[in-house]
């Protein structure tokens, strides 16, 4: 049998397991998909082989420290310098990122969108800016300290810090921070939020699964707006069709997937 897992901190309100096991028994396909939590992002890739595992995905706060213990890393990864899946090939570490491409699919349904910012600057904001630079949208990343703005700078991307941030007009407000995860924080503070809210098109928070407090303020804006359940089932479907190594088509695929978000 083949093992697979996700591995982050935290883990435990994680859907993948149900997503990917859905998958693995619709096909007859002899794997299990497990939750690892992990604390220590520098000791994944020695988890990974400890659990004899065949793939794994990624998330925060480890997308960073998983593309560093990768052998190879192919595609968008190599951009973003983040990776969320990982698969075992010939007895090496091979790192992918399927975060980009799937938020690309999840925001069609918002229209034509010119400009965005992003709230944060870990491994899913680094994936986001990339694909939405690559897909004709202006990105602009704020995040609380200037401590993780360096890879967005030297990529020419527009970095501000909270304390030098002034609101202007964006289409798109994504939240990719862990606030409202297993707290009530908010990205930043609910003044500036405000401000920004009156202003935008729609809105995205990359937590799925539950209504954050970003989200509330949202509702109560009267925006448009998603949690991240389309970008998780997207990049689902691209991490399931990796660990497959390209044995079965997306749409053969997505529909277990997708029935699995119907289960408690």
């Amino acid at each position: 049998m083949n093992v697979f897992t996700i591995f982050g901190d935290p883990v435990s309100h994680s859907r993948s397991p149900l997503m990917h096991n859905s998958v693995f028994k619709s096909l007859r396909i002899d794997a299990c998909y497990t939750r690892t939590p992990l604390k220590e992002g520098s000791q994944l890739r020695d988890v990974f082989f400890a659990k004899a595992l065949s793939g794994a995905n990624v998330t925060v706060p480890h997308k960073e420290a998983a593309y560093a213990q990768c052998d190879e890393v192919r595609g968008i990864a190599r951009t973003i310098q983040a990776v969320n899946t990982l698969v075992l090939e010939d007895g090496k570490l091979i790192g992918y990122n399927t975060d980009a491409d799937g938020f690309m699919h999840a925001i069609k349904s918002f229209g034509a969108i010119k400009t965005a910012l992003i709230l944060g600057a870990g491994g899913t904001a680094r994936a986001l800016s990339v694909a939405l630079s690559q897909g004709g949208i202006t990105p602009t990343i704020l995040n609380r300290s200037s401590g993780r703005l360096e890879y967005f700078k030297n990529g020419g991307f527009k970095t501000y810090c909270w304390d030098d941030f002034i609101p202007t007009e964006y289409d798109l407000i994504i939240n990719t921070t862990s606030a409202g995860l297993s707290d009530n924080e908010l990205p930043i503070p609910q003044e500036l939020l405000g401000v920004l809210l009156v202003k935008a098109k729609g809105a995205v928070d990359v937590i799925y699964g539950k209504v954050t407090p970003f989200l509330k303020e949202v509702k109560a804006s009267a925006l448009p707006y998603k949690d991240g359940s389309d970008m998780l089932l997207a990049q689902g479907v691209l991490a399931s069709r990796l660990f497959l190594h390209g044995a079965y088509e997306p749409d053969t695929i997505e529909v277990p997937m997708k029935h699995s978000f119907r289960l408690p």
